[in-house]
């Protein structure tokens, strides 16, 4: 429940990002995620004892990090620099369904054929959130684009992966992530925008987005990942997109169609059947050891 609440969080992240105004995506990304440092430094000072401990981290623990969360964002708007948002979208929210496949890998973990097609349904809800029903095609002069998008899938699905294997790092460490984080998109931005002034309400939403869905979420995914079913997990992961469309409609700036009804069915339906065997007793498992 606790790594769900980061999906929660993730459902407001397109209305939180329209409500931001005309922040180019970099510079947005680098405002959310020094918001989001402010939290784990406040973690850090709650915990006591001098807060740079919590830098002495393994490199590979800081590598992961770093490739997890800056590289998901830097492959993802490169996606959109070289690709219709339609296509990229869809090949970018493989993730889920690559972390349920990929949990296969871990230890004491059994990939059930429930699993994998609750998974599939969920996908194939998102593509039609994402599409609108009215189908995309593939063209191959997009082909950087695409890659880029898939190399965001593989980036976000493989740091939820071997966040698993880190289990023995506290949560608090994504406060350096985050920090790391904003410093490369502050770069990025310098580097590839052009600065643009928040106002008004805009700097309102900026202000949620730091503490929820670019915020506080990724801590709680940490936590989820490392302690939850993974499993769940990615097939829950779907409930963003349909959640994201939801919240459009109830403030006006999404339609209610058939297609959002169609997608439902298939998210909802899809995490019904990947949950099978969720609340089976652990007494019925195969022992892990």
């Amino acid at each position: 429940m606790i790594g769900f609440s980061a999906v929660l969080m993730w459902a407001t992240l397109a209305l939180l990002t329209d409500l931001s105004g005309t922040v180019p995506p970099f510079q947005l990304t680098a405002m959310a995620f020094t918001i989001a440092f402010f939290i784990g430094l406040a973690a850090w000072v709650q915990a006591g004892g001098n807060v740079l401990r919590h830098l002495r981290l393994p490199w590979q623990v800081w590598a992961l990090g770093i490739v997890g969360l800056f590289g998901y964002h830097f492959f993802y708007f490169m996606a959109l620099r070289h690709a219709p948002a339609v296509e990229a979208s869809l090949i970018a929210y493989l993730w889920p369904l690559l972390i349920v496949f990929f949990s296969a890998l871990l230890p004491g973990e059994r990939l059930r054929w429930f699993h994998g097609a609750g998974a599939i349904a969920g996908f194939l809800g998102a593509g039609l959130l994402v599409t609108k029903g009215q189908g995309f095609s593939f063209d191959p002069q997009y082909t950087t684009g695409y890659l880029a998008a898939l190399v965001c899938a593989l980036t976000w699905s493989g740091y939820s992966i071997l966040s698993r294997y880190f289990g023995a790092i506290p949560t608090n460490a994504v406060g350096v992530f985050c920090g790391a984080t904003a410093l490369l998109a502050w770069i990025c931005h310098a580097l590839f925008e052009t600065t643009v002034v928040p106002v008004g309400w805009e700097w309102a939403a900026i202000l949620a987005l730091g503490l929820g869905p670019v915020g506080l979420a990724f801590f709680t995914w940490d936590y989820g990942v490392k302690h939850g079913n993974i499993r769940v997990l990615g097939a829950l992961s779907y409930a963003a997109p349909l959640l994201s469309t939801l919240l459009l409609i109830v403030s006006g700036r999404a339609e209610a169609t058939a297609v959002v009804g169609l997608a439902c069915a298939l998210i909802v339906g899809g995490a019904v059947l990947a949950t099978l065997d969720f609340f089976r007793p652990r007494a019925e498992e195969t022992p892990t050891q």
